[in-house]
């Protein structure tokens, strides 16, 4: 016996249940990646950490700064309601974005998280923008 089967295994429906709940808060980033080429989507990217340099020398294209610690209902007003946040931050090492995910479920709106944050990013070989603009990523 090893440690992968000393504790056995969940049944199809458990599994299913679990993988569902995770993926109603998560994504990756090729996922957002792919919804920004479209050009069309479906939700509103948020930087949620470091300083306004820290964002102009390097973010994910179309994402805007907003760090967690300045997020309220007055602030997240100017979007329609029911509008999705995807949130990130530097990457597994950081948990800005579990913090800017739980304010903004805490005021009622949908959010995931971007798992991987700058760092899977990077690790997909993905571009990043550049300065005080969001940007766009190109097809």
């Amino acid at each position: 016996m090893s440690y992968v089967t000393d504790i056995p295994v969940a049944s199809p429906e458990i599994a299913q249940d679990h993988f569902l709940r995770r993926l109603s808060v998560e994504t990756d980033c090729s996922d957002v990646a792919a919804a920004l080429r479209s050009g069309e989507p479906d939700f509103v990217l948020l930087h949620v950490v470091g300083s306004p340099d820290a964002y102009e020398r390097r973010h994910v294209p179309g994402a805007l700064h907003l760090p967690h610690r300045d997020i309220s209902a007055e602030r997240m007003a100017q979007w329609p309601a029911g509008t999705l946040f995807v949130v990130y931050c530097a990457g597994p090492h950081c948990n800005g974005a579990d913090r800017a995910a739980f304010k903004l479920a805490s005021l009622g709106l949908p959010v995931k998280i971007m798992i991987g944050g700058i760092s899977g990013w990077q690790d997909e070989d993905l571009l990043f923008a550049l300065g005080k603009e969001p940007g766009v990523l190109s097809p």
